[in-house]
């Protein structure tokens, strides 16, 4: 997993920089690369004029093009964020290149602050795909606040959520404590058991911090790689067992917490 620092409005600057990340990875025994949100662009965008400058057709801009030639190279998936247009619509999407397979796209459900005047809200559910290293799903950033979107990834018998990021400090945070992000990541996996690859940036872009500190996270929920730091760009590699994530789902005899749900007692369910 790559934590990166993009160039704002630079696209071809940051392909070579995700690109060399994901050879990097590879070279170290990755099967799954996972990389931040809107990483083929950089985030804080001031017009219109500059999302229409930087973002691209799925499969076929330069970005998502570079990135499923590299799976298909060098056999791995590799999950990174990018701004999409389709249907005269823009989108803060990712991109999910698996090797000799048809690509998935999956397009951000919750909409961050001034996302909301550049883009679309996702509409694309939550798709889950069958891959050689387990089952796939992504979400972004702001999404890990909602129980629901890690939830609908789970009754899918998800095993690996991927998911590109671009974390920004939370008020209140005390210097001493998780960051809230974090905390979230290992609550989610912890729930649902699945096992989670965050991947934020870092760096300050047009005055906005982002916090770094990607993780992943066993399907217990504790972190086997990271915290990162929260400056600086870094690598982050786990191993996750299939076996483990799926056997730990019932925890003893007795409990089960996707099977434990009470939906009929639940308000407004």
């Amino acid at each position: 997993m790559g934590q990166l620092e993009p160039v704002f409005g630079d696209v071809r600057t940051n392909i070579i920089q995700s690109t060399n990340a994901v050879r990097s990875a590879h070279a170290q025994g990755a099967n799954i690369v996972v990389l931040p949100e809107l990483i083929s662009s950089g985030y804080k965008f001031g017009d219109r004029e500059e999302l229409e400058a930087v973002s691209e057709t799925a499969g076929e801009g330069p970005a998502t093009r570079a990135w499923q030639e590299l799976a298909d190279e060098l056999g791995l998936v590799i999950v990174a964020g990018f701004s999409e247009r389709a249907d005269a619509e823009f989108y803060n999407s990712a991109y999910m290149a698996v090797p000799g397979s048809d690509p998935l796209v999956y397009r951000k459900t919750h909409l961050w602050d001034e996302e909301k005047l550049y883009f679309q809200p996702g509409n694309t559910g939550f798709p889950v795909v069958e891959t050689e290293w387990g089952r796939l799903g992504m979400l972004i950033c702001y999404d890990g606040w909602f129980p629901e979107s890690y939830r609908s990834l789970a009754a899918q018998s998800v095993d690996i959520v991927c998911v590109p990021t671009n974390w920004v400090p939370i008020p209140g945070q005390r210097d001493a404590a998780p960051a809230m992000a974090t905390t979230l990541t290992m609550a989610a996996a912890h729930i649902n058991g699945v096992a989670i690859a965050a991947a934020d940036r870092v760096g300050v872009e047009r005055g906005q911090q982002f916090i770094g500190q990607s993780i992943i996270c066993a399907a217990t929920g504790w972190p086997v790689a990271g915290p990162a730091d929260a400056t600086t760009v870094a690598m982050l590699f786990a191993d996750v067992n299939l076996e483990e994530i799926r056997s730990g789902r019932s925890w003893g005899a007795f409990n089960n917490p996707s099977q434990d749900r009470r939906p009929d007692q639940y308000l407004g369910m």
